[in-house]
Parts: C-alpha cells; structure tokens; sequence
C-alpha cells in the first residue's frame, strides 16, 4: 500500500492543476499571492501592488503546458479602472503646477521623462534590443505603471510584442526601486550634507497629522497689540494659523477684524517648530484651560467648486467675507498647515475653523462637506468611463509618426484629467471620494497587472536566458542618468535646495519609495511639498514617453 499516497497527491496535484483552468479562481489566487508577495520587506522595501506582476508572470510559466488561461477583457477593465483613477487624482494640480510656483519642479518631470526616454532609445540601438522590450525596461525602471499601460498599448497598435512590454516591466522594476532609493540616500552622504539639518534651517516641518499640533498661546509682544491677524506679515507667509480666541472659557472662532489685545489667549495651529517659533513672537505659553465646541465651529469640505479652484488663500479673503480660517489641507494622503499663499485644488480636504453661517457659506461657495460624499456618483463614473474608451478611440494625426489613438491608456487617463481639473464638465462631478477612488485604482492595477504579466510569463525564461544581465543594467542606466540630470539642472539653474531637488527627483520619477527614504531622514515638509508637485506631470508624461520608445524604436 505504499504507493496510496504518492497516487492521491498525484491526483490531488492533478486536480489542481484542472481546477485553475477556472479563470473566477485562478484570478483571485494570482492577486492573493502577488499582494503577499509586495507585502515582503526587504531593507525597508516592498513591492506593493506590483508583486501581483510577479506573480502572474510566475504563474503564466508554470500554467503554460496546463492550459491556464485569463481573458483579455479582465485586464481592459482593471487597465480602464486604473488609468481613469489615476486622472482623477492627477488632475487638480497637473496643469496649475506648470505656471504656479511648481512649474520648476513640473519640468523636472519632463527632464525626466525626455532624458529616460532618449537613454532608453539609445541603448536599445546600442545593444540590439527590440522597441517593446525597450519601453517596458523604461517604464520599470521609471516605476510608471501607468507607463506600462501606455507601453503595451502602443505595442498592440503597432504589431509589436505587448507580453515583451510586460516582462520588461518586471525586469525593470526593482532595479528603478534600488536606484532611486539609493540615489536619494547616498547623494547627501557624497556632498556631506546632513538632511535633518538642512530641514531645521529651512524652518520645515512634516505635513503630516501627527506633526501638526495647536496650543494655547498668551499674546505678550507689544508689537502686535492692536493688530488684525491680516496687519502680522510673518503669519502670512508662514504654514501658521491662529483660528480662535478665548472668551471667557470657550475657544471661539476669531473674527476677521479682531486686534489682539495684551493679555489675549489664542489656539495656534503649527507644526512643531513654527509652533515654538511663533509662540515666541506672539508672546508666552498659556497655562489656561478652554472649551472648543470642535463640532459646531469647524467643518471639513471637499474643494470641487471652479469658482476657487487654484486661488490662493489670500486671493479668496475667506476671513473676510466668511469669518472662516482654513487650519489644515490634506492632499495626496498629505497633511499640512497653509498660508496665504497655499492654492486650493479639485478634491482638496480642507478645515474650516468659523461661525456656523460662515461655515455654511463656505462650503456652499467652495465644495461640499464631508460627510455628504462619502457615496460615489456611479453615474458620473460611468459617463467618465465611457468618454475616456470614446476619447481612446479618435484618430490622431502626427506628421512623420501617421495617425495614432490614445487607446485604453491614454484615454480614460485623459478624461479622469479634464474632470477633475474643472471639478463639474458638463454635469459631470470630477470628484470621487478617496477611499473609492484608491479602490478603483489599487483593483484596477491588480487586475491589468494580473492578465498582462500572466500572458507574458510564458516567455519569461526565453528572454532571460536570451538577453541575460544585460536588461537589469539597461535600467539602472535609464533610472540614474535622468535622476543625475535633474539633480544638477534643480541644483545649479533652478538653485533649489537639496531638500527640494530630491524631493522632486522622487516626484519626477513617480518613486514613492524614493520619497519615503528621504523623509525617514528629516522632519521636513519641503520634499513631500516637492514630490507632490512633480508627481502629476510624471505620471502623464510617462504614458506619453512610453509610447514614443515602441513607435519610434
């Protein structure tokens, strides 16, 4: 009976096998996997959702003889999901940055996208690698999976190879991760620049929750007694709000024309530094305790109205005509204190600190409250969808290049853009709440990335033993020499600090990775600032590039 065993493994293992021909089960285990997979840290490092491309191409190797399949159009869904969600959250910013006070660090991202993309080109030539396999060596070491898309679509069109796009990527991928990563952290150490440093002379502090904090504050200097909050310039151009004064015991929402007064308590809201700073300025810490009615004074509301889309704060004089003090904008999973500088942009979470009626008239002026989107318009998601396949499909005519689409990639992409740039086009809302829309994103991903690296895994031994070492060097070429040349165009013609230039180094090259190495070493807000900047227009451009390294290889 020695042979029972072995025989019931063996049909176990067969009826696997037979099972997964299932694609409803063969899917969802592919995710699964690749999710755990990105779950892995390695030196602080992780995949993410891109460890589903690595699952799926290990799992198109091994179903290659069992008659594994997925069908295409799991993949279209995922691609047209992702890209649209992608445009929606790129849009409120991607063409403000290029003529407010981002536009340096938007062209770092086209620096980046040119420059990468011209080295990609070369290097294909130089060393006999085909255009498919070139773009999506590029896209991975660029960490662009919008990229990717974009790549495979082109390949598609052009009677290219789209599974060589795909393994391109994966190759690539955890190169373009270690460069940026590596870059970020080694470049201060060759110029002995300490990080942490460098962010307290600049008077940063971190745009996140947890850094910003609010205190009791007496007003003490002589040099402010009887002055507006307006008539106190260092209090407009710093990331300081004073939202409220205390009468009797209660915190209440502070006037626009309130003069502070010797004696005064006042609730700052700062990051730790500025917090000290101004507290110094304004006059003493307060030992005093106080009520705030948090619930009835403050309201938080989603910017989608055209009418303030990209004003700054002290365009709007919310102050003035609503009595109202924007304390905190959140935007790209990013919390900071404003100043009368700050822009608002489609979808930005902002509190408001005023009197009920104000309150009321801003959120009407301004967007919505909260709590009143939570629910996500399906309609206007359908209608975005469906012009962004539409938009895909229109002809367009270059001279010397014939006629091209934008496709599944570019298409929804190009839609999610112009909703949520205008907030409201043609009826249509442009915003999605952002738990919904990281969903539609993060499915989306691990859907196009499931079908694309499942159909490209069967050929994955083939272009390893066939190219060998040569693609991880490629990448690492193609991520370092655009990083090398925006670090000395950021440094040397735009004179930002170094903070800035590689915070929007990460931006440029859509590393969030890159980012978070370099805010582990100093508590400034100034590379996030950065990196949100650049991110927009790299993630366009990418799609754009991507295109142009198949069709022009």
């Amino acid at each position: 009976m020695d042979w029972l065993p072995a025989t019931i493994a063996e049909a176990d293992a067969t009826g696997i096998m037979v099972r997964l021909r299932e694609p409803l089960l063969l899917l969802p285990l592919i995710m699964a996997v690749g999710m755990a997979i990105g779950a892995i840290r390695v030196a602080g490092l992780s995949l993410g959702a891109s460890g589903v491309l690595f699952a799926a191409l290990l799992f198109g190797h091994l179903g290659r003889e069992a008659g594994w399949t997925l069908p295409d159009v799991i993949g279209q869904v995922g691609l047209v999901l992702f890209v649209y969600a992608v445009g929606l959250s790129a849009g409120p910013t991607f063409l403000r940055t290029f003529r407010d006070q981002g536009k340096n660090l938007a062209l770092l991202a086209v620096v980046a996208a040119g420059v990468g993309g011209a080295s990609a080109a070369l290097l294909a030539r130089l060393l006999g690698i085909p255009s498919d396999f070139a773009a999506g060596l590029f896209t991975g070491a660029m960490t662009s999976t919008p990229g990717l898309a974009a790549g495979i679509e082109a390949a598609s069109a052009t009677g290219n190879d789209p599974q060589a796009v795909s393994i391109g990527y994966g190759m690539a991928y955890p190169v373009g991760v270690v460069c940026t990563v590596l870059f970020v952290q080694l470049l201060p150490r060759l110029l002995r620049v300490d990080l942490d440093a460098l962010g307290r002379q600049l008077k940063g502090s971190r745009p996140d929750g947890s850094q910003i904090g609010r205190r009791l504050v007496e007003i003490a200097n002589p040099a402010i007694f009887g002055k507006t909050l307006h008539e106190i310039k260092p209090l407009q151009r710093r990331r300081v709000q004073i939202t409220r004064v205390l009468e009797g015991d209660r915190l209440v929402p502070i006037p626009a024309d309130h003069r502070l007064q010797q004696g005064q308590v006042v609730l700052l809201v700062a990051g730790e530094e500025d917090a000290e700073e101004f507290t110094l300025m304004l006059g003493r810490p307060s030992e005093q305790s106080a009520v705030m009615d948090a619930e009835r004074d403050r309201s938080e509301v989603v910017v989608t109205s055209p009418a303030v889309l990209g004003k700054t704060l002290r365009e709007l004089h919310l102050r003035g005509r609503f009595g109202v003090t924007i304390s905190r904008v959140e935007r790209y999973g990013m919390t900071f204190v404003p100043n009368a500088e700050t822009s608002l942009a489609s979808g930005d979470r902002v509190t408001a600190v005023g009197p009920q009626e104000g309150l009321r008239g801003f959120e009407q002026a301004a967007g919505h409250r909260v709590r009143r989107l939570h629910e996500t318009d399906l309609m206007s998601l359908g209608i975005g969808l469906a012009a962004g396949v539409l938009i895909g499909t229109v002809p367009i005519a270059i001279p010397g290049l014939g006629e091209f689409t934008l496709g599944l990639a570019g298409g929804p992409l190009l839609s999610g853009l112009i909703l949520a740039h205008f907030g409201r086009f043609l009826g249509v809302v442009g915003y999605m709440p952002l738990a919904a829309r990281m969903f539609a994103q993060q499915l989306g991903l691990v859907l196009f990335l499931a079908v694309a690296g499942f159909q490209a895994g069967g050929r994955l031994t083939e272009m390893l033993h066939q190219y060998g070492a040569a693609p991880f060097l490629f990448a690492a070429c193609v991520a370092l020499v655009p990083m090398v040349a925006m670090y000395l165009l950021a440094r040397f013609v735009f004179r930002m600090n170094l903070l800035e230039a590689l915070g929007g180094t990460c931006g440029a090259m859509t590393s969030t990775a890159g980012v978070g190495a370099l805010t582990s070493r100093t508590d400034s807000e100034i590379p996030v600032i950065s990196y949100a900047a650049a991110y927009p227009a790299a993630l366009v451009l990418m799609t754009v590039v991507a295109q142009l390294v198949v069709r022009l290889g």
